[in-house]
């Protein structure tokens, strides 16, 4: 299985920088031996759509609603993203979680529709620092894979995973390759308990994963990639996350 590096831009981004920032990835593009995705702003959707036209690029969205259609301002539903061929949608992300009181049944049901459209989930699960400190963490995130599983069991294998410890995201901190293997192992004996597939899914570190720390990351043996933040806005930094993934 190749592994996957995804770009998650967050709020950032802009006609000209983005351009610039495709543009000296795909220059690189031969070189790549894994999967590369970026998950953009929905406004410049359009733009990766066409400045990865005829490349291995892959896009995807940093959300996508639980409703098909109707009437909900500020909503893009998983058939407005399959119109701009979205690959992926990330589901459940921690800021998602925490800024926009998103509950695991909230996350079950985004990945659901996503999963409706052939659009593949990057379904985010992690503790925050106090439910590591006391000793939280397993439970947390087969909660948190609990929802998904339930309400998607059937075509679980079809997504992808993403483990960001909260209080790795954006702090510089990041888990020791040991404690995300450990917890990335956890994830994938629950997916082996509910698919006989398992084995097809992705599990990638998403916190704080950077240029220094990739290689380490991922040479552990159930991290298959990463969700990268800051690092993916950098051209050079984000290629060596990638040369790094083979």
């Amino acid at each position: 299985m190749k592994k996957l590096i995804a770009g998650n831009w967050k709020m950032n981004g802009s006609l000209q920088s983005n351009t610039a920032l495709v543009q000296a990835l795909l220059s690189n593009a031969a070189q790549w031996k894994c999967d590369v995705a970026l998950c953009v702003p929905a406004p410049y959707l359009s733009q990766l759509q066409s400045l990865s036209k005829a490349s291995p690029l892959l896009f995807g969205a940093q959300d996508v609603s639980m409703h098909e259609a109707g009437a909900y301002t500020g909503e893009v539903s998983a058939a407005m993203l399959k119109d701009f061929d979205c690959r992926y949608a990330i589901v459940g992300h921690s800021e998602r979680r925490q800024f926009h009181a998103e509950n695991d049944a909230l996350v079950a049901a985004k990945a659901q529709k996503a999963l409706a459209f052939g659009i593949t989930p990057i379904v985010c699960v992690g503790e925050t620092l106090q439910e590591r400190e006391a000793g939280l963490t397993e439970e947390v995130v087969k909660r948190q894979l609990a929802a998904v599983i339930h309400v998607n069991g059937h075509c679980i294998s079809e997504i992808v995973l993403a483990y960001e410890p909260v209080w790795a995201i954006g702090t510089g901190k990041t888990a020791t390759p040991e404690q995300a293997q450990h917890v990335h192992a956890v994830l994938r004996g629950q997916l082996r308990a509910a698919s006989a597939h398992a084995d097809r899914v992705h599990i990638v570190y998403g916190g704080s994963m950077n240029a220094a720390n990739a290689a380490q990351l991922l040479a552990q043996p159930d991290i298959d990639g990463g969700l990268v933040g800051g690092a993916s806005l950098k051209a050079a930094d984000f290629l060596s996350i990638i040369a790094a993934a083979h």
